[in-house]
């Protein structure tokens, strides 16, 4: 026979498990939607970017963006260049130094496109995953879209 503590930890655990699978995604989406912020298609050669889309929803481990009618596709790899605006005291990204970190506001990496949904006759949604963020940049990320409101 059980003992009580036992049969209240195997119900704790199997509703953990029931809450956990009724929401899939690792990070949280934030809606910057209102912001119109861009995400530029980077090349390294310029300081400016092509623009590539405005971001409607970001988390620490990807980005939804409108972006106009151009030859993005599903499994595409795309260098991109995302740069948030400081909140509330907190820079989205931190960048290393000879000082110790330092705070910055973009970041410069590669995304993984995910979907491409056509909307309008000149303009599409494009989703995709933040690849190669490393760990302390999605960190400050995480923390920085923690005062922003979540998305629907």
């Amino acid at each position: 026979m059980k003992s009580p503590t036992s049969v209240q930890s195997g119900s704790r655990h199997s509703m953990r498990i029931s809450s956990v699978a009724a929401d899939r995604r690792e990070h949280r989406r934030h809606d910057l939607e209102q912001q119109a912020l861009a995400v530029e298609r980077w090349d390294g050669q310029h300081r400016v970017g092509k623009p590539l889309g405005r971001i409607v929803d970001i988390s620490a481990g990807g980005v939804r963006m409108l972006a106009d009618k151009t030859d993005v596709r599903p499994d595409q790899h795309i260098r991109v260049r995302v740069a948030l605006p400081s909140y509330a005291g907190i820079s989205p990204f931190v960048a290393p130094s000879a000082a110790g970190l330092q705070p910055k506001s973009e970041w410069i990496g590669w995304m993984t496109v995910s979907r491409v949904k056509p909307l309008a006759e000149n303009q599409m949604e494009v989703a995709g995953r933040l690849v190669d963020m490393d760990e302390m940049d999605r960190g400050m990320l995480g923390l920085y879209l923690s005062t922003q409101p979540l998305a629907a």
